[in-house]
């Protein structure tokens, strides 16, 4: 095959190569942006893979930072653009079933393809556009079937992560995982145990924002690879309630969280904060999901936000949380939504035209649990638009307040 209208990224690209193959090396673009040019999907970045050795590599261009040389990766800068540029290898010796004991540089094509995960991504193309597939890869794009390279157990004993990315490429390419492969991912589905948990939540979280999340759950399933993933070792019901979602798709790492939460009947925020952390997500997103699925609760309560926990809620959780709702059947229109938010009159408690200082000298209160109070039901009736954010006004309804807690 010979690709005759390439992207604009390889165009950008092609001086690497020809000048790594005018010193006598060869050079192709390899992996992911291959395939994905095949498809006709837009490019993340360029790989480039090459007989010559770093230190060779190093002497062809004036500037390159070496991004991981002891794998034989460096990464050239050209025209404000980094192309990770790696030297043939082998590997062997995966005693943590993630990284090689032993990385061995070598000048042969096909070995260096021949270790790579699956066929899909075991394509190279020159410069000019000829695809090079010694594994029918191009075979397997064409049925949409996902297949190891060469022995698939031994694709997963080298890199255990790579059972993860087979049933997430299922979700985002909407590929089947040929039935020898999928074999292997299930008599190996526990080594995922040996593989770090944020490197687990990077592939399930891209997952679940696939344009075909039924086929990765599919493939989750009937391996049971869920149950080596963090909190979901009981949880196929799970993954049936989300099978059995009509047509969806997510659209962000805070909304497959607040999806997850809801479906496990997480409501209360200390569940949710537990399962977060299991994740090892970071505390900002945590702070997201608790509020949106808050919010998710309050839509499915009343079928629609108050003015108070439009507030409360933010817009960014808002999002998330109508995203969410709607995927569940009980969302509102996002527009609407937002305009009710828009038209808020503050956005942030700080935005409100008095403080306690303000109320101690008008000699309302003095500190104490009774400001908290007197505050909190100023700030609600600014948002219901019952006061104007006014500081006379606000001081005139805080003076009532104090007065009928008083009495």
């Amino acid at each position: 095959m010979i690709l005759t209208q390439l992207p604009a990224e390889f165009q950008a690209a092609k001086p690497i190569l020809d000048t790594i193959e005018a010193a006598g090396y060869e050079a192709y673009f390899v992996g992911g942006c291959v395939r994905d040019t095949i498809l006709g999907k837009p490019l993340h970045d360029v790989d480039i893979a090459t007989s010559a050795f770093p230190a060779e590599v190093k002497q062809l261009f004036k500037r390159t930072v070496d991004t991981g040389i002891e794998h034989g990766t460096v990464m050239i800068l050209d025209h404000g653009n980094g192309y990770e540029t790696t030297t043939f290898r082998t590997e062997s010796g995966y005693q943590d079933f993630r990284r090689p004991d032993q990385v061995t540089f070598v000048r042969s094509l096909q070995d260096d393809l021949k270790r790579r995960d699956f066929t899909i991504n075991a394509l190279a193309m020159t410069a000019n556009g000829k695809v090079i597939d010694l594994f029918d890869g191009l075979a397997d794009l064409e049925q949409g079937v996902l297949r190891a390279v060469g022995i698939a157990e031994a694709r997963f004993h080298e890199d255990a992560l790579r059972m993860m990315r087979a049933v997430r490429f299922a979700s985002q390419l909407g590929f089947t995982i040929e039935p020898q492969t999928e074999q292997a991912i299930a008599d190996n589905a526990t080594l995922l145990t040996k593989i770090a948990v944020e490197r687990t939540r990077v592939e399930w979280e891209k997952l679940l924002m696939g344009q075909h999340p039924i086929a990765g759950l599919t493939g989750l399933l009937t391996t049971g690879l869920y149950r080596y993933m963090p909190a979901m070792a009981d949880q196929e019901g799970l993954l049936r309630q989300l099978m059995a979602l009509p047509t969806w798709h997510l659209t962000s790492i805070e909304s497959t969280w607040t999806l997850l939460s809801w479906t496990m009947r997480l409501t209360d925020e200390a569940a949710v904060r537990h399962l977060l952390k299991m994740w090892r997500t970071s505390n900002e997103l945590i702070s997201h999901v608790t509020t949106a699925v808050k919010a998710v609760a309050a839509l499915k309560r009343a079928g629609r936000l108050t003015a108070q926990e439009n507030f409360y809620t933010g817009l960014d959780a808002l999002t998330t949380a109508n995203q969410v709702a709607t995927i569940l059947g009980f969302g509102q229109d996002q527009t609407e939504l937002a305009r009710a938010y828009a038209d808020l009159p503050i956005h942030d408690k700080h935005e409100l035209a008095i403080n306690g200082g303000d109320l101690v000298k008008a000699k309302l209160v003095t500190p104490g649990p009774m400001m908290g109070q007197i505050l909190t039901a100023c700030l609600q009736a600014v948002i219901t638009k019952q006061v104007a954010n006014q500081q006379d006004d606000l001081l005139d309804f805080a003076g009532m307040v104090a007065d009928s807690k008083n009495h």
